[in-house]
């Protein structure tokens, strides 16, 4: 890794193996809930303006790619009124591939599980913007460059993506994550778009991972 420090600015070319835990900074591409849950994202808007269920669901993708990523930590509250520590993950100009979304869903007829598949042959997944929250994250990561401690109520890698002044954050630019396993609690998307789309809901079908 080398750096360059100019004006109290650092650059990072990085390339590496990346494992983010519990209210770290994460991310990853749980993207594809949106198709069931029907949340577009209003232009600018980036903080979830929803409560999330009680559950999290997990996220698959061959590989990520990102003009820009800001993050912060946050808490997202379920309608239970629970709060939930997350990573708030904005993403510009992102392009999927190879798309798995899982969770498990109790029924009256017992646990099933929800998958929903994207991509692949069909295509890339593609969005202007995404904003994930997540506390998960496992892949191979390589940033262009990196900024990490920054104040995030300063953060500019994507528009209109900050949180409150003090608060500690991060954002990189040329941002690429393959091998991608995530779990996260909500995602929102701007003009996003999923080729080869396929949504199954059934007892004893496999999680993405």
């Amino acid at each position: 890794m080398t750096e360059e420090r100019n004006g109290g600015r650092v650059a990072a070319q990085s390339e590496g193996r990346v494992v983010w835990k519990k209210a770290a900074l994460v991310g990853a591409p749980g993207v594809a809930a949106l198709a069931v849950l029907g949340v577009l994202m209003a232009q600018g808007a980036m903080a979830a303006s929803f409560a999330v269920s009680g559950s999290n669901f997990k996220v698959g993708s061959g590989k990520l790619s990102s003009s820009g990523l800001a993050s912060y930590v946050d808490v997202d509250s379920s309608g239970d009124g629970k709060k939930h520590p997350v990573s708030l993950l904005a993403l510009q100009d992102v392009t999927l591939t190879d798309i798995c979304q899982s969770t498990q869903v109790k029924t009256p007829i017992g646990t099933m599980v929800f998958r929903l598949t994207a991509g692949g042959d069909a295509g890339a997944v593609t969005a202007d913007r995404l904003v994930i929250d997540a506390d998960d994250l496992t892949g191979d990561a390589r940033f262009g460059s990196a900024q990490i401690g920054r104040d995030a109520s300063t953060l500019d890698a994507v528009p209109d993506a900050q949180g409150k002044p003090g608060q500690f954050g991060l954002q990189v630019q040329d941002v690429n994550v393959s091998g991608v396993q995530s779990r996260a609690w909500s995602a929102m998307g701007g003009n996003f778009k999923l080729k080869g789309l396929r949504i199954s809901v059934g007892p004893g079908g496999e999680e993405c991972f």
